[in-house]
C-alpha cells in the first residue's frame, strides 16, 4: 500500500519526497481536482495527504471521501508555517462527528 501527497507547498512536498513518498504541486482548484484523481486511480493507495491549502480548494471531494469510509485514508497536513486550525480543533471535530461534547 502507498501513500501521495497533494500539495500546494513546494516544501512540504520535497520533505514528504525524502520519506518516499510521490505526490505532486498544485496551485489552483482545477489542479487539485485533477490531482486527487490521479491520485485515487492509483491502484494500492492507503493514505493521501493534502495540505490544508488544498483541502480548502476542494472541500466536497475530501468531505465525500472521508465519508466514504473506505480507503484512502484522508489525512490534511499543515505545512511549514503551521496548522490554520484551532488548538480545539479535535475536540469540535468529534463533537460534530458523533454529538458528543467532550
Amino acid at each position: 500500500m502507498k501513500a501521495f501527497i497533494v500539495s500546494d507547498s513546494h516544501d512540504s512536498l520535497v520533505g514528504m519526497r525524502l520519506a518516499g513518498i510521490q505526490g505532486c504541486l498544485v496551485h489552483t482548484s482545477d489542479e487539485a481536482f485533477a490531482a486527487i484523481d490521479k491520485a485515487l486511480k492509483l491502484p494500492d493507495l492507503a493514505i493521501l495527504a493534502v495540505t490544508e491549502k488544498v483541502a480548502e480548494m476542494a472541500p466536497e471531494v475530501i468531505q465525500q471521501l472521508r465519508e466514504r469510509g473506505d480507503l484512502p485514508l484522508v489525512v490534511e497536513i499543515p505545512d511549514r508555517f503551521g496548522t490554520k486550525r484551532g488548538p480545539d480543533f479535535l475536540t469540535r471535530y468529534v463533537q460534530e462527528a458523533i454529538g458528543v461534547k467532550m
